[in-house]
């Protein structure tokens, strides 16, 4: 599981250092599986939780977010990324911050996913 997470962590940095927002989010919303295997949700983010600080790149919550949900897409678990914003308190910008969902429930990112403004789910269908 551990090889697999850092695998997808591997392809998520990629897409998201070298192609278009939409194309390198488009790299975890794979078409859902049929068969479904909830035990795996637990497990999954275990995995990505334990490789990305192992690895000898920097992996942020995009990158996570986008890993995790190739992981569970492929085990059959509609899970949507979610991108958000708000203002960064220190500078004159923006905040950006990416979670997972499955359902209602908010599976990884979820410490940092309370005060920002949801602006696009990813497959929006």
């Amino acid at each position: 599981m551990l090889r697999e997470a850092s695998v997808a962590l591997g392809r998520a940095s990629f897409a998201v250092a070298v192609l278009p927002f939409r194309r390198a989010i488009a790299i975890g919303a794979i078409p859902l599986d049929q068969a479904r295997d909830d035990s795996s949700i637990h497990d999954i983010r275990w995995a990505v939780e334990a490789a990305a600080p192992r690895l000898p790149w920097r992996t942020m919550c995009i990158e996570q977010g986008i890993a995790m949900q190739r992981l569970l897409r492929r085990r059959g678990i509609d899970a949507r990324l979610r991108y958000g914003a708000r203002p960064d308190e220190g500078a004159a910008g923006l905040k950006a911050h990416v979670w997972l969902t499955v359902g209602d429930e908010i599976v990884i990112g979820e410490a940092e996913a309370a005060g920002f403004a949801e602006l696009a789910v990813f497959p929006d269908r």
